[in-house]
């Protein structure tokens, strides 16, 4: 398996040679790259860690702190943590940046390093370029011995950040309590398993636990999907619950099941607190961004709301930008990552679970029926592998051609926009490979969408040879 380097971090599998795997040596390097450059960039002091619940987490935690220390950084260590919770204590500790270390929803063989600047949101794609080539140039100048940076653990922000989501005016406390709501919660044997717990039990929530000792040892796939889902359905289904709630590894994606134990989807967990944000908001009229591969579902409640929707390139950092751009009071992703920015810019399964409580609070209705309430669109996901002497680029230019009379976003890859219908085309960046998302209002429709558009990709390639 490789290493994978990217703007946003580095990533890979536990063990193996060097540079191809996620070795100490890679840990080490990339970790005073990171801290090299925040000290050119304004002479870093200080910088925050947290680490979901991994077995690897605690070793390479020790690599991290080390190293900061070494290149005279004073480090927070926040412990066992979320990815929202470290975003949120670096700019309340007036800190340089941040490091998550977490593979995210990848399983338990992965780990990785991300990256967050000093606003606790992760860093551009400019600064990653520039992080990628001092940790190649391998040029640190690490301090005496006099001037090696301190350590401090720090175990208290949890419990802020619950406290600051608490406080939070659309968060209805009351109202929630008034409902004497009863949940399972499946937070995959990591840090979700203590944080979850103790936001809902703030929230007067009764809470029976599935997978929340923080062994790392994930009891399936860890990314909160339909098809992993199935023991919290099965125990939903068993007993008398309002709602069950699903994170991923640190605590970032969410997800939920109705009361009769069928999925919510996890595209419509952004929908389902966008819709309640827009129509609790003291302002008039909202925007709301996601990602182009995110349902259109968001863009029909923002639009019914009377505010504006704007689709930005895939990926966290991509959605904020055009988030600050357009003002949006909410935002995110349709793998069930919500931002809200009256808290911060980060995708918080946290804030989504208090949010989405008060809207079902409010409401008066059962999980089913509010998500009967929003347009139904499937999302068909599919790919089609290329020959590497095949130049992707030109087949892309190629499809735009010929579907040039229907709206056409180039801002990441090919959307093109058929009515309620769409198809997203996204080139991959390490292998000949096309990823093509369609969306409808029905599945055979999206699916029969997405065999069209490669359909059409297989006569361009023979007719035009494009290499």
């Amino acid at each position: 398996m490789a290493l994978i380097k990217s703007i946003s971090g580095i990533r890979g599998t536990i063990g193996g040679k060097t540079g191809e795997n996620l070795t100490p040596l890679d840990i080490v390097k990339f970790s005073a790259a990171f801290g090299t450059w925040l000290k050119k960039k304004g002479g870093a002091t200080k910088v925050v860690i947290g680490r979901d619940a991994r077995p690897s987490g605690e070793m390479v935690n020790t690599l991290v702190v080390s190293t900061l220390q070494g290149l005279g950084i004073h480090v927070i260590d926040l412990g066992l943590s979320t990815t929202p919770t470290v975003e949120i204590a670096v700019p309340l500790e007036k800190a340089s940046g941040g490091i998550i270390i977490t593979a995210s929803h990848n399983p338990v063989q992965w780990n990785a390093l991300k990256l967050l600047n000093e606003k606790g949101e992760f860093i551009s794609g400019t600064d990653g370029e520039e992080l990628l080539m001092l940790a190649d140039k391998e040029a640190f100048e690490f301090a005496p011995v006099s001037k090696l940076g301190k350590y401090q653990k720090n175990d208290d922000y949890l419990q802020k950040h619950i406290d600051i989501i608490l406080d939070l005016p659309l968060v209805d406390v009351e109202a929630i309590k008034s409902k004497g709501f009863k949940v399972v919660v499946d937070a995959v044997n990591s840090s979700g398993g203590i944080a979850v717990p103790m936001l809902l039990r703030a929230l007067g929530v009764t809470v029976k636990e599935m997978y929340c000792e923080p062994t790392g040892y994930f009891p399936h796939n860890p990314e909160p999907l339909p098809e992993h889902l199935t023991d919290i359905c099965r125990e939903i289904k068993k007993g008398k619950y309002d709602l069950g709630i699903v994170v991923d590894p640190d605590v970032d994606r969410l997800a939920f099941i109705t009361e009769d134990g069928s999925p919510f989807g996890e595209e419509y967990t952004l929908v389902a607190v966008a819709d309640y944000v827009l129509n609790s908001s003291k302002k008039k009229k909202g925007n709301t961004v996601s990602n182009l591969s995110s349902t259109r579902a968001l863009r029909d409640v923002t639009e019914k709301a009377g505010g504006q929707y704007a689709a930005a390139a895939v990926g966290e950092v991509n959605v904020v930008t055009m988030m600050k751009e357009t003002g949006a009071i909410i935002g995110g992703e349709g793998n069930g990552g919500v931002i809200y920015p009256e808290l911060h810019y980060g995708r918080d399964a946290l804030v989504g679970i208090a949010l989405f409580l008060a809207h079902l609070a409010k409401s008066g209705m059962s999980v089913s029926r509010l998500r009967a309430k929003y347009p139904n669109y499937i999302i068909s996901k599919n790919k089609i592998e290329l020959t590497p002497s095949i130049d992707v680029d030109k087949v892309l230019e190629e499809v735009k051609k010929k579907y040039k009379k229907q709206p056409i976003n180039t801002i990441d890859g090919v959307k093109i926009e058929f009515d309620n219908e769409w198809v997203h085309l996204r080139k991959s960046n390490t292998e000949p490979i096309i990823r093509i998302y369609a969306e409808s209002d029905m599945e055979v429709k999206a699916e029969s969408l997405a065999k069209k558009i490669i359909t059409d990709i297989k006569e361009i390639i023979a007719e035009k040879a494009v290499v």
